[in-house]
């Protein structure tokens, strides 16, 4: 019995450190995503104003409807992941990216913005399949995400072919 209870502790401590480490990680991803959506939400605002192109437009509307209500939804799994404090604003890079896309107009401003979404929605599919394989409810939420952002990606590289070819 008494070489068993230090072999129970140590399960127990590399069980519970595991846990830990992902809750942590789910913790950071759901926090990040909180960021992401708002600054999808954002940059979607500023193509319905700034876009040239009807589809810029239009696909600018889909991230605001699309990315405002998966903030809702992170935002629920955020504190069912123990987050007590959620952004409430885009993160640095992001409120860069937005700066710098913002001072452009016309087709300048279309192939900027088609660019962006494209690379930033192939960099969100990725994390947010990793996150998938959490079993707690930000791999939840990922996996309940991906089919929008797949179909965003979808249309950010229509939207980019498009704004490529009439320039």
């Amino acid at each position: 019995m008494r070489r068993l209870i230090p072999t129970l502790v140590a399960a127990v401590a590399l069980f519970s450190t595991g846990a830990m480490a992902q809750d942590k990680a789910s913790q950071k991803f759901i926090t990040e995503a909180i960021e992401g959506n708002l600054a999808e939400v954002q940059m979607g605002e500023l193509a319905q104003k700034n876009g040239q192109n009807q589809e810029v437009k239009k696909f600018g509307q889909m991230l605001v409807t699309d990315h405002g209500a998966a903030l809702k939804k992170a935002q629920e799994a955020a504190k069912s992941a123990g987050v007590t404090s959620t952004p409430t604003e885009p993160n640095p890079t992001q409120k860069a990216d937005h700066e710098k896309i913002a001072k452009m107009t016309g087709a300048a401003f279309d192939k900027a913005f088609a660019d962006h979404m494209v690379m930033d929605h192939k960099k969100d599919i990725a994390e947010y399949e990793k996150a998938s394989k959490q079993k707690d409810a930000t791999g939840k939420y990922a996996e309940e995400s991906l089919p929008t952002l797949k179909k965003h990606l979808e249309t950010a590289q229509s939207v980019q072919k498009q704004v490529t070819a009439s320039r």
